[in-house]
């Protein structure tokens, strides 16, 4: 078992450096575009524990709330400071405002290009079983894993989605799998539970497809579909809620505690594989799970997706605003900008409040990946 300890220090940070990495988009393309920038604080706004140093008239503070980042930019929302954010050139406001959530985007193309350097690129035409979890029904039958999955019941199965079909149409009754393991052929009877969560599986088994090795094309290009896919994932899920698709249970928003929770799932299970891998016979081609990774990469692009919509006081609602100076040279009065976003960001702090009361009264059920 893992302590909570430790899951609250990756949690810490890697919130934190996701936080960390947004403001410092900001600041890079605010430095890049000449306007000043008077403070960059390591930490959410709060008491102000120490200043760094200067530079180039920043100021880098330490606050009480280590946890992030932000910047202060000069003038950020009044037009009358020369050399400020609100009186630069709507361009110009324009790449400070989409760098933040930008570098959210670049870290999840990162992360996403590290895993599948490391993990291989899937070769579809057979299954492999990746991973077998305790107590359960496979792991009682005596399946392992990296064993080559060939026939349930007699028929052949090449594809995942194939092979999930044909457990779930057997559920509580015995199925005869035959597997590949190291070159020779074994059968295994198991039987599928219906009693089991859906997180769990009926089996227990955690079913891909074998992999080689990697290319860097592969892995940069495997990153940005990944992202990509991901982000398109998030903007389509209101969609998805209206259409039925998506019950609203499994779109809820969490809080703090409910990714804490994730974090905790994810960070247990890369540290059991570890210890497994470590005391498994040698040769053993099994991996450990990189489950915390997936999860930093994941969320780095919520955070950068979510920053991005049109809503009043996020970045993307002050890239709306910023729109009609582009496209008709006519600025809305800062005045009314001010005050939308001043009240939005009310709202925003009310809804976040709301959603963390609700991650404790009403947790969400995390699921395992």
């Amino acid at each position: 078992m893992v302590s909570g300890f430790v899951t609250l220090i990756v949690f810490l940070l890697a919130l934190g450096g996701m936080i960390f990495v947004h403001e410092l988009g900001h600041f890079i393309a605010a430095r890049w575009a000449g306007i000043e920038v008077e403070e960059f604080g390591f930490g959410l706004p709060s008491y102000k524990i120490a200043t760094l140093f200067k530079w180039q008239g920043t100021e880098f503070t330490v606050h009480a709330l280590l946890l992030g980042g932000f910047i202060r930019p000069k003038g950020e929302n009044d037009p009358n400071v020369p050399g400020g954010l609100a009186s630069a050139n709507p361009w110009k406001r324009l790449v400070v405002l989409f760098a933040g959530p930008l570098m959210n985007l670049i870290t999840a193309i990162v992360v996403f290009s590290f895993l599948i350097s490391f993990e291989g690129v899937p070769v579809p035409g057979s299954i492999q079983i990746n991973s077998v979890s305790a107590n359960s029904p496979a792991q009682q039958a005596g399946m392992q894993a990296d064993d080559i999955l060939l026939a349930i019941n007699g028929q052949s199965v090449t594809d995942v989605s194939a092979a999930i079909a044909i457990i779930k149409d057997n559920l509580d009754q015995p199925v005869e799998m035959l597997v590949d393991r190291n070159g020779q052929q074994v059968t295994i009877t198991a039987t599928p539970l219906s009693t089991r969560k859906a997180s769990e599986g009926a089996l227990g088994v955690g079913l891909g497809y074998p992999t080689r090795p990697a290319t860097l094309i592969e892995s940069v290009s495997g990153g940005f579909m990944v992202t990509g896919v991901q982000a398109a994932t998030i903007v389509y899920l209101p969609i998805a809620l209206i259409q039925g698709a998506i019950a609203p249970a499994d779109a809820r928003f969490i809080g703090f505690k409910g990714i804490f929770d994730m974090f905790d799932v994810a960070v247990e299970e890369d540290v059991s594989s570890r210890q497994q891998l470590a005391v498994a016979p040698s040769g053993a081609a099994q991996q450990p799970t990189n489950w915390t990774l997936n999860l930093i990469g994941i969320l780095s692009i919520s955070l950068g997706v979510m920053n991005l919509l049109p809503i009043p006081a996020l970045d993307g609602g002050r890239i709306l605003f910023t729109m009609p100076e582009i496209l008709f040279r006519k600025r809305i009065p800062p005045q009314w900008e001010n005050t939308v976003n001043g009240i939005a960001m009310l709202m925003l702090i009310g809804l976040m409040l709301f959603v963390n009361i609700m991650d404790f009264v009403n947790p969400a059920q995390i699921p395992i990946p």
